[in-house]
Order: C-alpha cells, then structure tokens, then sequence
C-alpha cells in the first residue's frame, strides 16, 4: 500500500509540474527586434501578402504587422501577437497587440510593424524618440485573438471570376487557430474536395460546382487539429467581394 501511494503521489507531482510548465511557456516572451513601414494614414497596407485588402489595413485599429518566419507560408496570417519594446525609459509596459496581415522582412526583425502599431510601444510623450530609432528590441508572444461581434467569415477574393474560378480568404479567426485546410463538398462524387492555399490566407478553386457550396476548415489550435463545418454554404449566385458568415464561433 505503502508503494504504491508514493508511486501514486509521484504521477500527482509530475502532472502537477507538466501543467506549470504548460503554463509557463504559454506566458514566455521571445526576444526579437521590430521595425515600422511607412504608411499616409499610419494603418496598414490593403496590399498585404496575406490577401486580406481592406480587412488587412483596418483590422484591430490597423495595429497589424508583416512578418517573416511567423509567416509560415500563409498559415500565419491573422495570428495574433503581444509586441513590447524593452527599452525601459521608451517602452510602455503592455506593448500592443497585433495581427499579422503581411510579409515582410527587415534588419534581423520579426516584425514590421504599422506606424499607429509601433507607437503603441512607446510610453506617453517619447513616441517620437522610439520613432528615431527605427528598429528596437522587442519580446514578444502570441495571444488569443478576439473578434467581439464577428463569427469566422469568408469571403470572396477581388480575384475570382464567376463562375468560373472562385478564390476566398478567411477572416476573424478567433483565438489561437491556425487554419491549415479547406475543403468543399463535392455533391456529384458525395466527397470532400481539396481546395488550394493561393497564397497567404487566400484558398482557391477552379471550375466550382454549381448550386450552393459546403466549406470545412481544418483548424489547428491548443485542443488540437479538427474539421468544422461551415453552418452556411457559399450561395450558387455568389459575389466578388462579398463577405459570408460561417456562423462558426472559434475561441
């Protein structure tokens, strides 16, 4: 009995120690560098890598950034992260919390930032001292991204062509999700169908099938990777540019 209690308060600590760890490396800054990229409204760019137009410049207040190895071929964009600066007579204690909307690189950076972006780096009053910088040491960790209001929607890309080629781009993926898959229903051979990452958060399709179109996501996150099926299918009579709700809440 003797052994087999301390074998049992042995397994208690170690769970006990894998949940701290768990915890702390959610928490774990990454030190890195960041920079700004000029812009006449101090938004983003609707030009982004990621394919996201408007949505690209105005998300989140337009705190957004372009980056590199975060990038991850696409898979990255829409990630979002908490980005402070560590100079301490400079940088606010918080930092500012952004989403990726772009590529880009820079001097040994992680992230290029939007100018309304990196002045939130700044404590009051020396913003213009941080933008003289240039490029400052940052450390940074992705967070939950929230969308109050907003279920994951997509919507179709400036660059389809009804009906004939059809290319959509996810927006408001909440949480820590990473969509890695997306697929269409196939009603004629009652099978899912690959569609292809064009580029950045852009997934396309050529020859759609008429009537209306099912979508599922494959969704990468801290529970795991799992298919959810959009709850509404992209109409027959679809739009360039319109936007349509999956009534799909991620957190």
């Amino acid at each position: 009995m003797g052994f087999a209690l301390k074998n049992q308060v042995f397994l208690l600590c170690v769970m006990v120690l894998l949940l701290a760890v768990r915890c702390y490396s959610e928490d774990t800054f990454t030190r890195s560098r960041a920079t700004y990229y000029g812009s006449p409204d101090c938004y983003g760019t609707p030009s982004g890598a990621c394919g996201f137009r408007e949505f690209g410049r105005t998300v989140n207040d337009g705190n957004v950034a372009g980056v590199s190895r975060l990038f991850r071929n696409g898979t990255g964009c829409g990630a979002c992260y908490q980005v402070r600066c560590t100079t301490p007579q400079y940088c606010a204690d918080e930092g500012v919390n952004i989403v990726v909307t772009d590529y880009g690189e820079g001097d040994k950076t992680d992230f290029i930032l939007s100018p309304r972006a990196y002045a939130k780096l700044a404590r009051p009053n020396v913003v213009l001292q941080l933008f003289s910088y240039g490029v400052v040491d940052i450390e940074y960790r992705r967070i939950s991204c929230k969308y109050s209001g907003y279920n994951l929607m997509f919507k179709v890309h400036e660059s389809s062509n009804y009906p004939r080629y059809l290319a959509i781009v996810l927006l408001y993926v909440a949480g820590q999700n990473d969509i890695t898959a997306v697929e269409f229903w196939q009603e004629d051979c009652q099978q899912w169908r690959a569609m292809r990452r064009a580029y950045g958060a852009v997934w396309d399709l050529a020859s759609p099938p008429s009537g209306p179109i099912k979508l599922r996501f494959q969704v990468s996150g801290s529970s795991g990777i799992k298919w959810v099926e959009s709850k509404n299918a992209l109409p027959s009579d679809w739009k360039v540019g319109a936007a349509y709700d999956s009534y799909i809440q991620l957190n």
